[in-house]
């Protein structure tokens, strides 16, 4: 189970900037560039779980605050020399209205 959440306009989040959505599975952080693209992935650096809300947004991708490793915002890899890679969500634009992808928490019975 799936759903499309609404998380405001583009224009609410500053260029180079970013905003943490809350769900059930973790924060996510959407991000939109010098260029009004707006990306999200899941807000924890695969290095040592920092906040990637928190790093300096540069061309497609955002620096940890943490440690300086560097996220591709369209892939969610770490870029070089660094390895890892953190999930991206996905996201639509549409009249500026952003809305995010975001799988439903699993419900299930014992017995």
């Amino acid at each position: 189970m799936s759903n499309w959440i609404e998380v405001g306009h583009v224009n609410d989040i500053p260029k180079l900037g970013a905003r943490v959505v809350k769900s059930a599975r973790g924060d996510i952080a959407v991000f939109r560039t010098a260029d009004d693209e707006i990306f999200a992935i899941v807000d924890e650096c695969p290095h040592s779980g920092g906040p990637l809300s928190q790093g300096i947004v540069h061309g497609k991708a955002v620096a940890c605050p943490l440690h300086n490793w560097n996220i591709d915002l369209e892939t969610g890899d770490v870029l070089d020399p660094d390895h890892g890679c953190t999930r991206v969500i996905q996201v639509a634009v549409t009249d500026g209205l952003i809305r995010i992808f975001v799988e439903a928490e699993a419900t299930g019975t014992n017995g």
